[in-house]
């Protein structure tokens, strides 16, 4: 051993010691094994130790040297010794064939040891060409064997954790009975503890011996009817300093219960007038002589300061009045009122004692294998915030179950500590303490380094390296604290380049690192580079800055990250998706000059687990909290850094993944989960001027062997929790993608399943979640807090909350985006929105320009607290819906193959403006902005070329006055642009321009079964020439053949017999429409977008005369080519009230006013059906049916004819103020209708707008009530009116945000 620091030879040292001579049976710790010299180096910064070809050193005191490094066969082991040892240095090198040993497997080191690294960035000392500075090294034949004592890494509380409670009740005595006595307690001063109870008829308490601390009240007795009390309370300190209150109580306590709801009066005369002295004479021995409140409702519970009436008064000694007269619609709600009665007083006694402490007990879901009294846990958020989080120190606790510690100090925030509703939501609990300590020695300040331009405090700490060849690596029961460097390579603990390193690399036992605790780091905390087949187990992360769990290059496999916890994950500098968006538009190293950084684009990605090969294993991790995502796959098309080559372009996107279960992530900004994005693969340049390693997109689509022409093999995600993660629980790209028993609570959005954009990325494949739940707004309420204004009611009782995003963002469980995917066995619960909230259970991407598929299927969901009306959502213009303008927002469905969500089995749900999808037997549901329909429906993706940038219009010629406006789903700059409609298959349809017709059209066959055909007629200007070809194209090959020719005919008629090499168009000149038949000649697969064959398409090259003007031929199409609306598939029978699950259903109404014509003979009719029971109008005039808003049930259908309406309307208007709150009211007209006059208000009184002219035929549906549903619906016309939708049954009030 050689030291060079001060040039001293001190090898002759080492001569002078005796070697320690140990015999042992069994395992030998490494300090003692045979051969070691003693090694006590005191103290100088200068020294430069050497330990080279054989020399066995033990470290047994203190030291501080400038470095050491172990070479040539050289070993250190560093003595476990009942002192605490201290090793500071610069570095540690452990080169070829040295060794450092710090206790073994089968002798984990038992002392206090602390490695401390020391230096400042800026220090003249020569920097490492491959470790740095700073540093444990293990290079090449380097052998690094770390073995603290095993402890519990982390568990999860047990029991909630309430904030500030300080008072700690040891003892509670309560007693209620009917005669007088006296209580005695003994307690002993010391303690607190109770020593005797006595219920004997006397009672005292006093301090024995100490007369002076004797405590009395009292107070007189005041009858039967008032409560009296007297109390005593005193303070005392036990033998360990803490204090504890007695406080004694005796009273005569009155009881008090509420009467029944009494509605004697109502609406109807002056007002509804509910005094008490009227009510007791209507209910004799029902109402007290004194009530202590009154509470006064409508009867559907609508509180009367919630109602807009104007009160007249309210009085618990008075009762209750509102008078019409004072009403802006002239007449009252009616009400009910109830009154508070106090009971006869009786005696009772109590006694407590609080014990006034500085410290808590926390019980955890495990035994607390070696935490010790000072040690250093963290308690992780269990609400939105990660900074929540908390540390506490251990304290003595010899009575705590093995389960149990005790902490110093209170807690500030919440941490849920039990699953809740159905939810595992208990929050981590980590040790940062271990025996042996690797820490970066730092300055107080940040200096000298670009990264002081975003952190206050010094950046550079520590760092271990195991560079490739190293000859054996096993680290567990560390704590690494202050490590890591901004700086690229220098992390906490970082394996670089290694290769296989499990038995497939030849290293055996395989390499691990276990039992770490990193926290207050400065670079990460795990970082994979190059490397394979690494156990990573029991490691808390905690408090550091870039992705926590770091995979680098795309080329690591077969790694395991099992039981790992990060948390507080904030944003670094080093990569772009490490920095948040001040580092992302300040950092402009790698970007091309002059680019301006788009932060939620290029960068904004920390994440605890990042991620970059999909085949490696999650198993039991939590991400308890990052600035950004919980966990994150990501894809590099190609092995970046010094990984390039490594494998072929793309295999990344196609490699199955993993084991991924029982994983959970929550406290998360962004998300829970995110699977999806790439990184840029190339420098930056003129075309592309995005910095290296910039978030781009990527598509996933696992396939075996990571080869597309093989079989898929589905990525599966199993056993995951997600809650309160601000944005969603997840966000998952990709092919198959499979999810299974997972649980989604609190999210902003639960879970959203995207495939390829517009397509696929890989046809045939599918995303699917079953027998998964999704609670949405839960009963873990969080905190109010002065930083938090995202704060508001929600959840099933309304009650104040913290909420993700926004206080109006509309919460969704499941959100359907473009698919397919398939939903199945799953449960949601909690999902009731609000007036100004519009939270669901089901919902879609908001602002979506991309497809959606009408092979979404959705089957056996199960709704628990969600009112019907909060099931499904589809949208509406307003905050964070925007416009609704974009094309995916217009063209939404989905398949509820057993009627679980609509009650009508095999049903399509469709946005209720879509004259595409809809047919006449359609049945609205206003609440979700929705129809159930059925139908086979297809999309046709139609490109154009020439230009790009135009706007389409394609009408069903079954519903010419309602065409589809589409922008495009790709930007108006690019070189081609993409319209994808869905449509109802074995229709007609005429597609329009905003500008002159593109000079190329592709019309692509979406989802067509074999033989599925459409009709399609496009507008083009006069004198143009056409060519038109059919081909197919296999996007796997990326090859096209051609299959047909489209040849002109004169005859319309013609285009329907095309076949598969040769088809029909037909130009019609005058209305500028050229028409053809689309028509899919091969099979398709269940998922497939395309047949089996590739894309069945039809191009179209237009020759156009220059200077034409805008294709827009609806005018001239229209009546021409109008067609009677036909429903050619059935709609489903809705499924019997009897066999739902649920009390609350959709009833089914229809209303209709009409008038038939046949030749020069007209007649008129109108009818109301419910739930398949039609009731006829006989005279004219109108009909009023009225259905309780309880239970559905028609109560009377009653008829006022016309004279009654011009003649004496006031019989209507009582007819309807007669009527009972939460009443239903359907309105049909027969006959030439009264259009104006006072009757009109009747309609406003039931919900109408304010109506300006009435026509002859009128479909109304109303509500009588103290709010107006969003169903109220009033259609007038000269021939028709009519009405079909749904109702919610019964009838609630949304609360109002």
């Amino acid at each position: 051993m050689a030291e060079d620091g001060g040039r001293r030879d001190i090898r002759t040292w080492f001569t002078l010691l005796a070697a320690l001579q140990v015999s042992s049976i069994g395992a030998v710790c490494p300090d003692k094994a045979l051969g070691l010299r003693l090694w006590m180096p005191g103290h100088s910064e200068d020294h430069r130790v050497t330990i080279g070809f054989g020399q066995k050193i033990l470290l047994t005191t203190s030291a501080t040297v400038h470095s050491i490094e172990i070479l040539n066969g050289g070993k250190l082991v560093i003595a476990d010794t009942s002192q605490a040892i201290l090793l500071r240095t610069k570095h540690i090198l452990i080169g070829d064939k040295g060794e450092l040993h710090i206790g073994s497997a089968d002798c984990p080191y038992k002392g206090n040891l602390t490695i401390s690294l020391f230096g400042r960035l800026d220090d003249d000392d020569e920097e490492h060409s491959y470790f740095g500075k700073k540093y444990i090294g293990v290079g090449q034949g380097g052998t690094l064997e770390i073995f603290g004592e095993k402890k519990l890494a982390w568990t999860f509380l047990n029991k909630t954790l309430h904030p500030e409670k300080s008072n700690q009740k040891s003892y509670l005595f309560h007693r209620s009975w009917g005669n007088r006595g006296i209580i005695l307690h003994v307690i002993d001063p010391t303690t607190g503890d109770v020593l005797h109870s006595d219920r004997d008829p006397w009672t005292f308490i006093v301090k024995k011996g100490h007369p002076s601390s004797a405590v009395e009240d009292h107070t007189v007795y005041k009858g039967t009817k008032e409560s009296s009390k007297a109390q005593s309370a005193f303070q005392f300190q036990s033998s360990s300093g803490e204090y504890f209150t007695i406080t004694s109580n005796s009273l005569w306590a009155q009881e008090a219960e509420w009467t029944d709801w009494f509605d004697r009066d109502d609406e109807r005369g002056s007002g509804d007038w509910e005094i008490l002295f009227d009510l007791r004479k209507a209910y004799p021995d029902q109402l007290c002589s004194s009530p202590l409140d009154i509470q006064v409702q409508t009867h559907d519970g609508i509180p009367f300061n919630q109602t807009g009436d104007v009160i007249y008064k309210i009085n618990k000694d008075y009762g209750f009045v509102c008078l019409n007269k004072d009403q802006i619609h002239g007449l009252c709600h009616n009400y009910q009122v109830r009154f508070l009665c106090g009971k006869p007083v009786r005696p009772q006694a109590s006694l407590s004692i609080d014990m006034l402490t500085d410290n808590t007990i926390l019980e955890l879901s495990d035994e607390v294998v070696g935490w010790r009294a000072g040690d250093q846990v963290v308690v992780a958020s269990t609400d939105y915030s990660m900074h929540q989080a908390e540390e506490f120190s251990l304290l003595p606790c010899p009575t705590c179950m093995s389960n149990q510690v005790k902490i110093k100090g209170r807690a500030k925030f919440i941490h849920i500590g039990e699953e809740v509703d159905g939810v595992d939501m208990r929050a981590e609990v980590g040790l940062l303490t271990r025996n042996i300590l690797l820490r970066g020695e730092t300055e107080p300040t940040c200096y000298g380094h670009e990264a002081c331009k975003f952190f206050d405090f010094d950046t550079f700490g520590g760092h271990l390296k195991v560079q490739r060849g190293f000859r054996a690596v096993h680290i567990s029961g560390l704590e690494l604290q202050y490590m890591g460097q901004q700086t690229m390579g220098h992390y906490p603990v970082h394996f670089h380049m290694n290769g296989d390193v499990d038995e497939k690399g030849g290293y055996s036992p395989p390499t691990f690192v276990s039992d770490l605790s990193i926290h207050h780091s400065f670079s990460r905390c795990v970082t994979i580079h190059g490397s394979n087949g690494l156990l990573v187990k029991d490691v808390v992360g905690y408090e550091t800055l870039g992705h926590c769990f770091f995979t680098e290059d795309g080329p690591e496999e077969r790694n395991t990250f099992h039981h790992c916890l990060g948390l507080m994950v904030r944003a670094g500098t080093l990569l772009p998706s490490d920095r948040n968006s001040k580092m992302c538009r300040a950092i402009t190293n790698g970007a091309y000059p002059g680019y301006v950084a788009n932060p939620r684009q290029d960068c904004s990605a920390s994440s605890t687990f990042w991620i970059a090969n999909p085949n490696n294993n999650l198993i039991n991790c939590a991400a308890a909290g990052s600035e950004e995502t919980g966990f994150w796959f990501i894809f590099h098309h190609v092995p970046t850094g010094a990984s390039e080559g490594l494998y072929s372009p793309g295999q990344t996107e196609h490699t199955p993944m993993g084991q991924f279960t029982n994983n959970r992530a929550h406290s998360n900004y962004r998300a829970g989960m995110i699977l999806d994005n790439g990184v840029k693969t190339t420098e930056a340049n003129d075309k592309d001027k995005r910095p290296f390693l910039s978030l781009i997109g990527a598509r996933y689509s696992p396939h075996q062997d990571a080869n597309l022409f093989k079989p898929r093999v589905p990525a599966i995600i199993s056993h995951f929790i997600a809650y309160k993660n601000q944005d969603h629980g997840a966000w998952l790209r990709g092919g198959d993608v499979w999810l299974d028993a997972c649980q989604f609570a609190d999210n902003g959005i639960g879970l959203t399943l995207a495939s390829g954009g517009t397509f696929p990325d890989d046809d045939g494949s599918h995303q699917q979640v079953k027998n998964s739940l999704f609670v949405g707004e839960s009963g873990n309420r969080g905190m109010l807090l002065p930083d938090n204004n995202i704060w508001g009611p929600g959840g099933s009782d309304f009650s104040s909350r913290t909420l993700p995003r926004g206080i109006d963002f509309p919460i969704r469980g499941m959100q359907i985006y473009d698919g397919p995917v398939n939903v199945q066995n799953c449960t949601f619960r909690k999902f009731a929105a609000l007036h100004g909230r519009h939270t669901s259970a089901f919902g879609f991407r908001l602002n979506n320009s991309w497809q959606s598929c009408p092979k979404n299927y959705v089957t056996n969901i199960t709704f628990d607290q969600v009112p019907i009306t909060s099931r499904v959502f589809f949208g509406e213009p307003g905050p964070w819906f925007n416009k609704m303008q974009m094309d995916g927002d217009k063209t939404t469905i989905f398949h509820d193959i057993d009627g679980s969500v609509s009650e009508y089995p095999g049903a399509f749900l469709v946005k209720e403006d879509n004259w595409l999808l809809r047919h006449p037997d359609c049945i609205d549901v206003p609440d979700w902005k929705a129809a159930i329909c059925s139908g086979h429906y297809a999309q046709i993706y139609i490109q154009t070329r020439k230009p790009a940038n135009l706007n389409m219009q394609i009408a069903r010629n079954e519903y010419p006055d309602w065409p589809l406006t589409l922008e495009g789903a790709l930007g108006k700059k690019k070189h081609y642009q993409q319209f994808q409609p869905v449509i109802t298959l074995a229709k007609g349809y005429t597609v329009h321009w905003d500008q002159t017709a593109p000079a190329e059209v592709t019309i692509w066959l979406i989802n067509f079964n074999k033989n599925d055909w459409v009709s399609l007629g496009i507008c083009y200007p006069k004198e143009t020439t056409f060519t038109i070809i059919a081909d197919i194209h296999n996007r796997l090959t990326k090859k096209t053949h051609k299959t047909g020719v489209f040849v002109k005919t004169t005859q319309r008629e013609k285009t329907n017999h095309s076949h598969s090499t040769k088809g029909y168009y037909y130009w019609e000149e005058e209305t500028g429409l050229i028409f053809l038949k689309l028509k899919a000649n091969n099979e398709r697969e269940q998922f497939a977008f395309c047949s089996v064959k590739g894309c069945e398409r039809v191009k179209i090259k237009a020759t156009i005369p220059e200077g034409s003007p805008p294709s827009n031929c609806l005018a001239k199409a229209y009546p021409k080519h109008a067609e009677i609306p036909v429903a050619n598939t059935a709609m489903p029978k809705k499924i019997p009230k009897s066999r739902l699950l649920s009390s609350e259903h959709f009833l089914e109404i229809k209303v209709e006013s009409y008038i038939t014509r046949f030749f020069h003979i007209k007649e008129d009719f109108a009818f109301v059906e419910v739930n398949g029971k039609k009731w006829y109008q006989q005279e004219d005039g109108v009909q009023l049916t009225v259905i309780d808003g309880h239970d559905g049930n028609v109560v009377e259908s009653k008829g006022f004819r016309n004279l009654i309406l011009q003649g004496v309307p006031a019989q209507l208007e009582n007819y309807v103020n007669g009527l009972k709150d939460s009443s239903i009211v359907l309105v049909t007209s027969k006959g030439r209708l009264v259009t104006k006059g006072s009757w009109t208000k009747v309609l406003e009184r039931l919900g109408a707008n304010k109506i300006i002219t009435l026509k002859e035929k009128l479909a109304f549906v109303g509500f009588k009530g103290s709010f107006y549903p969003d169903w109220v619906k009033l259609e007038i016309s000269s021939d028709q009116a009519k009405i079909h939708q749904v109702l919610p049954v019964p009838i609630v009030c949304k609360f109002k945000l």
